[in-house]
């Protein structure tokens, strides 16, 4: 059997695809490119339109996403400075799989919510 695939870096290449995956599936990141599926969004409509989520969360999602290139982010030179969140080509890849998960969790909270009780309240 040959060796494992490796990164650029000597990383093994599941390493890498983990952190990946880490950063995809954060479920703040899931919302995010949920919401900029639909269309580009300043800051303050993205955090508006993701119910619990801190100005801070948003910030070091928003940066993430912005560094593994999935979101872009453009500055306006106005004043006060208006800024523009939007998918990246890649980051649309990601729009089907991000609204299948989003879409089970919201079709199953009730099983799940459910599920929960009875297991807090089994002895």
């Amino acid at each position: 059997m040959g060796s494992p695939a490796v990164s650029q870096n000597g990383h093994p290449a599941a390493c890498r695809a983990r952190e990946v995956l880490i950063r995809i599936g954060d479920k703040w990141s899931m919302y995010v490119i949920s919401q900029l599926g639909e269309r580009t969004l300043r800051f303050t409509e993205l955090k508006r339109g993701i119910d619990g989520i801190s100005q801070r969360m948003l910030t070091v999602t928003l940066r993430g996403l912005e560094r593994d290139g999935i979101v872009s982010r453009t500055v306006y030179p106005v004043v006060p400075p208006r800024v523009e969140y939007a998918l990246t080509p890649m980051g649309r890849t990601l729009l089907e799989s991000v609204g299948a998960l989003v879409n089970w969790a919201e079709d199953h909270l009730g099983e799940i919510q459910g599920s929960r009780t009875a297991y807090d309240t089994r002895d």
